[in-house]
């Protein structure tokens, strides 16, 4: 909504507020993730399309090491961890094959998490280099 100040002639634009419930960021060492990476930690930390997705890439390992940051910040952003019950598995990123872009699908503990703190939107960016790997999530609620 815009509203008219006909005493000053300035637009005043109504904005829609959302609240940030919560940030987590992540980092992970490449080489020695690459050193731990194999079937079995794979197995345990990633979905099928994910699995699917990272060994399609050439340096599948920088992919495995982004969104594996991805799940861990998304777990800071929850304020939950594994000894809350949370598992990896309870966390998607699931690549838009158009734009490039990710996103994050929540299961299980985490999509419970999500709703009993009314989180509304998670939004997830992940970047790497031959050494790091990092993500960044941020959580906001509904606009009040």
């Amino acid at each position: 909504m815009f509203l008219i100040n006909e005493d000053t002639r300035y637009i005043f634009h109504e904005a829609q507020v959302n609240l940030v419930l919560g940030i987590g960021i992540d980092i992970v060492d490449i080489v020695s993730f690459r050193r731990r990476l194999d079937n079995e930690l794979i197995e345990e930390l990633f979905l099928p399309a994910e699995v699917e997705y990272c060994r399609s890439q050439v340096r599948y390992w920088e992919n495995f090491a982004a969104r594996f940051a991805a799940k861990e910040a998304t777990f800071k952003v929850l304020g939950a961890g594994l000894s809350s019950g949370l598992r990896f598995k309870d966390v998607e990123i699931v690549k838009c094959l158009e734009s490039g872009s990710i996103s994050l699908m929540l299961h299980g503990k985490a999509f419970v998490i999500q709703n009993e703190k009314k989180i509304d939107k998670i939004f997830v960016s992940v970047s790497h280099t031959k050494k790091n790997a990092i993500a960044i999530v941020i959580a906001e609620a509904k606009p009040v």
